[in-house]
This record gives C-alpha cells, sequence and structure tokens, in this order.
C-alpha cells in the first residue's frame, strides 16, 4: 500500500456505496426539476433516451383545471355525506338513550344496610 491518500484501495465499500448513492440523486433531483418545470426543453441521454418537454396549450389547462374542479367536489360531497351519516348515528343513538328507563336512585336505606353498619368486624 501507498502513502498517498485518495487511491480506491483505501476506501471502504460502504463508503463508496454512498458515494454512488449521492451522485445518482444529485442527478435525479436535477433531472427532476427539468421535467417538472413548465418550460420547453429536450433531453437527450447518450442518444439512448431523447424526451421533448413543452407546457401543455390553454385547451389542456382548462381540461386540468375542469378535472381538479369535479375532484375536489366530489371530495367535498364525500366529507358532506360522511358528516350527514355521523349526524344521523348520533341522533339515532341519543334517540335510543332517551328511550331506555333510567334508572333511579333511592336515597333512602333498607334495614339491611342500616344493620350492616352496625355490624364491627
Amino acid at each position: 500500500m501507498s502513502e498517498s491518500e485518495g487511491q480506491l484501495q483505501d476506501y471502504s465499500v460502504d463508503q463508496l456505496g454512498g458515494f454512488v448513492v449521492m451522485v445518482a440523486g444529485a442527478i435525479g433531483s436535477l433531472l427532476l426539476v427539468v421535467w417538472q418545470s413548465k418550460c420547453h426543453c429536450r433531453m437527450n441521454l447518450c442518444y439512448i433516451f431523447q424526451c421533448e418537454r413543452r407546457p401543455p396549450t390553454e385547451e389542456e389547462m382548462k381540461s386540468l383545471k375542469d378535472q381538479a374542479n369535479a375532484l375536489k367536489d366530489k371530495k367535498d360531497k364525500d366529507k358532506q355525506d360522511k358528516q350527514d351519516k355521523k349526524d344521523k348515528e348520533d341522533k339515532d343513538r341519543k334517540a335510543i338513550e332517551d328511550k331506555k328507563p333510567k334508572p333511579t336512585i333511592s336515597t333512602e336505606m333498607t334495614d339491611d344496610e342500616e344493620n350492616d353498619e352496625n355490624i364491627i368486624p
């Protein structure tokens, strides 16, 4: 082994793996930013993969907006239906509890209870 640093044999396998993961993550993040941008761009990956990204047209934007509104309305309707169902269940539960006879609590002591107090263990 030589004294100089930076040679491949001086690094462990997990350090090499960490380096590969960080480089792949950086490249992937850069490609993600480019792909999600609304600008016109053309990507070329060594002539193996070629892709062209164009922003949506006005017509596509309107249809996407309509779809988003439809999903929002459906979500709101589902939420309202769940709330109505919960309210109905609460009313039914309260009605059932109101129909049940309530036990009466007697404040008078019976003869047996009076005798129990007088017993000394």
